[in-house]
């Protein structure tokens, strides 16, 4: 996320997949994505507001500052774009060549971005694998169940929640 390129393409890129990582869309759904589907919510911040290509269910997600920065970044393209993405094969052939510049010893393609939304963004910070299923856009909460590799720190972490919790309602002599 960090790393500065020279070449504009793979920053663009890198910025594109971390947009997903940051909203879970798929690639054709950020293709897809206009200015019309971003809108202020009740709670008065952006959200992403669109319906899912591949399903077409509706989903929303609030846009987090990362994914609004870049979206930022990008403003003004054409035709109600918001971000610059060229087809689905060039898109993970560039990141391919991030993750050697990178040295990233992993098969990196777009949709692992969209695991990372429901892994390590949400699921792993605590949201609900409802509330992440809804943002998915996904019909069916075992789909969003593949996601969810529930990792030895997380049930560590959770715990230790209940823990503290548990502590300061028991009176247990």
């Amino acid at each position: 996320m960090q790393k500065k390129f020279e070449i504009e393409r793979l920053e663009r890129i890198r910025d594109i997949f971390v947009f997903s990582c940051y909203t879970g869309l798929a690639y054709i759904d950020i293709k897809n994505l206009k200015k019309a589907h971003i809108s202020k919510g009740f709670d008065n911040k952006l959200w992403i507001n669109t319906k899912r290509q591949k399903t077409d269910v509706q989903t929303v997600v609030p846009l987090l500052d990362v994914a609004q920065t870049i979206l930022y970044k990008y403003k003004g393209l054409p035709d109600g774009v918001l971000l610059p993405i060229p087809t689905n094969q060039k898109t993970n052939a560039y990141l391919k060549e991030i993750a050697d510049v990178c040295g990233i010893n992993k098969n990196l393609t777009f949709h692992l971005a969209r695991h990372t939304f429901a892994t390590t963004i949400t699921l792993s910070n605590g949201v609900p694998i409802e509330t992440v299923s809804k943002m998915l856009g996904h019909t069916d909460i075992k789909t969003t169940q593949i996601y969810a590799r529930i990792t030895n720190e997380k049930i560590s972490s959770d715990m230790k929640l209940l823990s503290e919790r548990l502590k300061y309602s028991e009176n247990y002599n």
